[in-house]
């Protein structure tokens, strides 16, 4: 018997055990939340608005962008090669993972998110400097051969400093774990809750680069067209998707800055859930805009540029909502299990309704045109706005899963590596995810497949799919806690 045992102070339960046993359904929330260190938390969350920012601000103008490149002269297959752009972030991603959760275990925290956030600015600013589709394919994906070159080097000679420099996707792992290092049961709802409002958060910057005029200064895309008086030069004329590029890889660099200077490190031992694929939740965000994006006729709406980054925006807008109002709250007195569940069973409504909009569009459409009179325009926005708020309250099953994951870490000294597995798999959904769905819209339309929503059917089914994961989940749950 150890010394430990002699004492007793060994816990009779793990660590797995013992959350799932206070903290899933028997709350005491007596407890008074312990204080967090707010500069740290803050530093967090604006790191946290990096990865969706340069992830969606290519959402809006993608479909121009591969259009301007004449990568194809069909109009029906310039979603299934802006889907190859979309999925190259997130595949850099999906192999880099296992490394950077691997090198933060064993190294810190802090040097690996310095390397992911600097990589990230330079990525960013050499996608805006594309000319051609390969050019902008290999930016996108930037990282590849290092976060290689980056595990073997941990494996063969772990004494060595290792080279991070070019990889940007770390952060989107190393940075929940430091938030579980920083927070406990007491505060970690409010923390979770909070930190999870910058994702949608970022993805509203990044989508703001696509916005309305009267919003936030106007379109950042094309601006020697959009702006002659101020950007009538050859550099935006011949770099037309460089501005927003720029905007977005210079908060990276701020965030490098204030990181190096700000940022502690937080982890504490030396040693080095699964999980659905988030595929429908990677998905929804690539149908819609190809759905907008497609005329009225061909069972679209028929936005524009504009249109379209004001729709992402506004759904990041209700996410922001939901993860400020409503989630601490939830979070403190729903079984996580369940929560989860239940996020998960509003994916496949959330497919279902985008053909309806479809029809409210053809209702009004004006004769001879695909413009909308101005009544069907007020309902097909307030339509929209409902499915948006369905897709955004699915996507809250995401911080959810961060909960989860910590709950079931079989020890802390393994968080890093943990999430990094947990991330693998949701990135390989979002490296996935766009080639396939858009490669599923392109062929729906062409080959006019249940009407051309072929592409709804299948997404549909993956959701219903993932709600019987998702069930056995809170099935399992439930027997351990008896």
């Amino acid at each position: 018997m150890s010394h430990n045992d002699e004492q007793g102070t060994r816990p009779l339960l793990n660590e797995a055990e013992a959350g799932l046993k206070t903290g899933d359904n028997c709350r005491d929330l007596s407890f008074k939340p312990s204080s967090l260190p707010a500069v740290q938390l803050g530093i967090l969350c604006f790191l946290r608005t990096l990865d969706p920012m340069s992830f969606t601000q290519i959402f809006p103008y993608i479909n121009e962008l591969i259009g301007d490149l004449h990568v194809t002269n069909d109009p029906t297959q310039i979603g299934f090669y802006s889907g190859l752009v979309e999925s190259s972030f997130a595949f850099t991603q999906l192999l880099s993972i296992y490394p950077w959760g691997f090198s933060s275990d064993r190294f810190g925290r802090r040097p690996v998110v310095l390397a992911g956030v600097g990589g990230l600015a330079i990525t960013t600013l050499l996608f805006g400097l594309s000319t051609s589709f390969p050019t902008a394919l290999l930016a996108r994906a930037a990282g590849i051969f290092h976060s290689a070159s980056l595990l073997v080097g941990a494996l063969l000679n772990p004494e060595h400093d290792i080279n991070l420099a070019g990889l940007f996707a770390g952060n989107v792992t190393v940075i929940p774990s430091m938030l579980c290092e920083l927070t406990n049961e007491t505060n970690q709802a409010s923390a979770f809750s909070f930190f999870g409002l910058w994702w949608p958060l970022g993805a509203i910057v990044g989508k703001f680069n696509d916005f309305h005029r009267s919003l936030v200064g106007g379109l950042l895309s094309k601006p020697a067209i959009r702006y002659m008086n101020y950007f009538d030069h050859a550099f935006f004329k011949n770099y037309p998707y460089f501005l927003p590029c720029f905007v977005v890889s210079t908060l990276a660099t701020i965030g490098f800055i204030i990181s190096w200077f700000f940022l502690k490190e937080c982890r504490y031992f030396v040693r080095y859930a699964h999980l659905v694929a988030p595929l429908a939740s990677s998905a929804f965000d690539v149908l819609f805009v190809l759905f907008c994006f497609s005329p009225v006729s061909a069972g679209g709406l028929s936005f524009s540029t504009s249109q379209i980054g004001f729709a992402l925006s506004a759904a990041g807008g209700i996410a922001a909502l939901l993860q400020v109002v409503f989630m601490p709250t939830i979070l403190n007195r729903v079984s996580h299990t369940n929560m989860y569940h239940f996020c998960m069973k509003i994916w496949p409504y959330s497919f279902v309704s985008l053909p309806f909009l479809n029809v409210i569009a053809r209702q009004g459409v004006v004769e001879g045109t695909e413009e909308l009179n101005s009544f069907t325009i007020v309902v097909l926005w307030v339509s929209i706005a409902i499915v948006l708020a369905m897709a955004r309250v699915a996507f809250l099953a995401y911080t959810v899963n961060v909960l989860l994951v910590k709950r079931f870490t079989p020890n802390s000294s393994s968080l890093g590596t943990t999430l990094s597995l947990v991330q693998f798999c949701i990135c390989f959904s979002r490296a996935f995810s766009p080639a396939f769905a858009s490669s599923a819209f392109a062929f729906s339309i062409q080959y006019h497949i249940f009407g051309g929503y072929f592409w709804v059917v299948l997404m549909a089914s993956i959701g219903f799919t993932s709600c019987l994961f998702s069930r056995k989940i809170v099935t399992e749950s439930s027997k351990l806690s008896m």
